[in-house]
């Protein structure tokens, strides 16, 4: 009996891990791709008015910039209304290649999740949902609080961590795609984030609670 509890607290455990990292990229995935946040910053931060081009351009060309950033785009980052320095490129292709890793990683702990939670729900086991509220929680409420501290720190040491080199640190004139990507733009995608981890980290453990309830009262 003991060996068996033990067994199912590490598949729990396992999953729940599994679970959290595709919770956390499909969150990150999500945002990225929601242009519609974006979009509202283009009025909400007035980028039009601090950079003189209208809304209509600036669009265009973050979408250029998003499509760039699929997995499924093979190719080079040509935004029409920009020059880019050599450096800047570099860094837009580093950048892509990280997005393309969350991508995949999405997709691989996705499939993976959605086959161990089918087995674990047919066995009617589901203490890997409490497991994963509280794994998929805990890690972006800590950023978030040291990031809600001093945001543009958390930003430049983000960075610092991500990328081997400085061509993170853009210059208006060599690259001025940077002028229509404010800081405070990156902070409502992290917002986003967070929010969206935490919306499914309560809806695991809203519905292991429930599941919970109907076995203690079929008991």
């Amino acid at each position: 009996m003991l060996t068996s509890f033990i067994k199912n607290r590490k598949s729990d455990i396992l999953l729940a891990f599994v679970l959290t990292i595709f919770i956390i990229t499909l969150a990150i995935v999500i945002t990225v791709f929601f242009k519609p946040l974006y979009y509202f910053d283009i009025d909400y931060l007035k980028i039009s008015e601090t950079t003189g081009l209208s809304a209509d351009v600036i669009r265009h060309n973050y979408d250029i910039l998003i499509q760039y950033q699929s997995v499924f785009y093979q190719g080079t980052l040509n935004l029409p209304d920009f020059v880019m320095s050599t450096t800047g490129r570099i860094h837009f292709e580093e950048v892509k290649r990280i997005f393309e890793v969350i991508q995949i990683t999405c997709l691989i702990s996705g499939v993976i999740s959605l086959v161990m939670v089918y087995r674990r729900f047919k066995q009617k086991e589901y203490r890997f949902l409490r497991l994963t509220s509280i794994f998929s929680v805990g890690i972006p409420l800590i950023i978030g609080f040291l990031a809600a501290i001093d945001f543009n720190k958390a930003f430049v040491i983000f960075h610092q961590i991500v990328f081997r080199n400085d061509y993170w640190i853009f210059n208006e004139t060599t690259d001025p795609v940077i002028t229509i990507l404010p800081e405070t733009f990156f902070m409502h995608s992290f917002m986003m984030i967070v929010g969206i981890i935490i919306i499914i980290s309560v809806g695991c453990y809203g519905i292991y609670g429930w599941q919970r309830k109907k076995i203690l009262q079929n008991t």
